[in-house]
């Protein structure tokens, strides 16, 4: 009962610090999060919560869900990072109570902790939870349809309708946030588990009538009604969003099919390292005691598979598997302290070893490379002197590490399982809290936030344009659209708006096509804020000069000037 009181306050400081600390100190990154956050500030002042706009176009590539909810928290709290990422840390700590709820059933209340501790300190994790993305909302929904389809069968006959029910609205809701796949992995996952666990008729129960009516419930009325507004969405949403998506390359994602395998070591680290281990103790010794551990295996192997055979890949995409290979860790955990002599203790042991040499590795690396700092300017995005300050402000996460190191080779060499496992737990926090001034330069240069501050202030009768370019995010700091003069459009990010421009429909008001822009500018009655890339510099020095003004360097990348009317001021 001690161990738990202890466990139960070390997952509340965790979860808080990997997920809700410091929510909105960095800024939105471009171009995901920048684009989401605008699209929910424009539906929120639009009312509009059907249709999403994005720059005042309208925007299809993912169902409305997600962005009524951070459209709500911009409403209740304000437009600002933190409100826009309010929805996400919510996702991640629902499905944080989640899992202590399905492992309190299925492992008892220590195992439970454990398991919450592990799945909130996975990168992967604690990443997702504190951005705007879709990922989290979609993995709590898609949580919630798995856990609750494996307690259906492992019920009598009521509990197990209504186990079956509530996975039905999980995927239904799954499906609002991120279409098909919402609805695909849990049934991907529970067929395959069944067929595993020999239940051969589970399908007839898993596609009972009753579960089709509460799903179609749930999604029908949003579909039939974006589908009456815009007929074009049937075709777009199942063909070229899902389908090719899946099947194609055109969506510029593609990786090679180990893509997967690859990044489970940083995206699960320091989880990683036991990783394989519980892998192979849930297969090798058959812990069919649990079928829940079967069913953690399953699920891991089912949605990494499917993934990895998808053209288009993403490192959110497999964000349920931290749920999965947490609670798999966990058992190893949990295994090792009930048993110190056994051989999950002795895993659990060369973890901290392990962890504690390539933490040390890491200072030793960190230290030798100050030398050579600014080699990370151009990838960054930075200039010189900002990669000078980043190796600078980077020396509290070394000592991190280093401490942090330490303290884990010691647990090794004293056979102390538990603070082996604190220093585990407390590593991702830790440096996150610790490098939160360098990881904030790294973001600065991809995002608008710095650009909006050094912008001069627009009064309402400005109007504000973009040339070739559109810094995603902008817009959601400066509280209002713009008109973007592109060639294809292709600046906004969205597919459904390429898709629209490429089949020959008119092209909305809030964009001009580029061989017009010279009569567009020409027919403004009001004075132009023209944003452009340095790479145009010539063409905008010419247009400043023939309207008596000047250009002003705005960021790295983008600069500036405030064109009057043709009849002048």
């Amino acid at each position: 009962m001690r161990l738990e009181k202890y466990l139960g306050a070390l997952a509340v400081f965790l979860g808080f610090g990997a997920l809700c600390f410091r929510l909105g100190y960095l800024p939105l990154i471009q171009p995901d999060e920048g684009r989401n956050a605008e699209v929910a500030r424009e539906m929120k002042e639009s009312g509009a919560w059907l249709v999403p706009t994005y720059n005042g176009v309208d925007y299809l590539d993912k169902p409305a869900f997600y962005f009524k909810a951070v459209a709500l928290s911009l409403t209740w709290f304000g437009d600002s990072e933190t409100a826009a990422r309010i929805p996400s840390a919510l996702f991640g700590v629902g499905l944080l109570i989640m899992v202590y709820a399905f492992g309190r059933r299925v492992y008892g209340p220590r195992g439970a902790l454990v398991a919450v501790i592990v799945v909130a300190t996975m990168p992967l994790y604690l990443t997702n939870s504190r951005t705007v993305i879709f990922d989290i909302a979609l993995a709590f929904f898609v949580c919630g349809a798995i856990f609750a389809g494996f307690l259906a069968e492992e019920s009598p006959v009521g509990p197990k309708r209504f186990w079956y029910l509530v996975g039905a609205a999980s995927a239904g809701f799954a499906t609002l946030v991120k279409g098909p796949v919402g609805f695909l992995l849990p049934i991907l996952v529970l067929l395959t588990f069944n067929w595993m666990q020999g239940r051969r008729t589970a399908f007839k129960r898993l596609f009972a009538p009753l579960n089709f009516l509460i799903f179609f419930a749930i999604t029908l009325p949003w579909f039939i009604g974006l589908c009456r507004a815009h007929p074009d969405f049937l075709h777009y949403g199942l063909v070229e969003e899902s389908f090719h998506r899946f099947t194609t390359k055109k969506f510029h994602r593609s990786e090679p099919f180990y893509f997967y395998p690859l990044i489970i070591f940083p995206a699960f680290y320091p989880w990683s390292i036991v990783l394989p281990a519980a892998a192979f103790f849930t297969w090798k010794q058959r812990w069919a005691k649990l079928p829940a551990d079967r069913l953690c295996m399953v699920w891991a192997v089912v949605v990494v598979i499917f993934f990895s055979l998808s053209q288009s890949k993403l490192p959110g995409y497999i964000l349920t598997v931290t749920v999965a290979c947490g609670m798999l860790v966990a058992r190893i955990v949990d295994g090792a302290w009930k048993n110190p002599a056994g051989r999950a203790a002795q895993l659990v042991s060369r973890t901290s070893l392990i962890f504690g040499i390539l933490s040390l590795t890491a200072v030793l690396l960190g230290a030798a490379g100050f030398s050579r700092v600014e080699a990370l300017a151009k990838p960054l995005g930075l200039s010189v002197a900002e990669a000078q300050q980043l190796g600078r402000l980077a020396l509290p996460m070394l000592a991190v590490l280093a401490v942090l190191g330490v303290v884990a080779a010691r647990a090794w060499y004293r056979s102390q399982l538990r603070l082996g496992f604190v220093c585990l737990a407390l590593f991702p926090v830790l440096l996150v809290h610790a490098g939160i001034r360098p990881i904030e330069i790294a973001f600065n240069a991809k995002s608008a936030r710095q650009l909006a501050g050094r912008m001069p202030k627009l009064s309402p009768q400005t109007e504000l344009a973009f040339l070739n370019c559109f810094p995603n995010g902008l817009p959601f700091y400066l509280g209002r659209t713009g008109t973007l003069i592109t060639t294809d459009g292709n600046e906004l990010t969205s597919n459904y708006i390429l898709f629209n421009l490429q089949d020959g429909r008119p092209w909305p008001k809030n964009l001009v096509p580029l061989p017009e822009f010279d009569r567009w500018l020409a027919s403004q009655k009001r004075p132009v804020y023209l944003i452009t890339e340095k790479y145009q510099r010539a063409k905008l020095e010419q247009l400043a000069t023939a309207s008596h003004t000047t250009v002003t360097e705005l960021d790295a990348k983008h600069i500036g000037a405030l064109l009057p009317p043709p009849g002048g001021f």
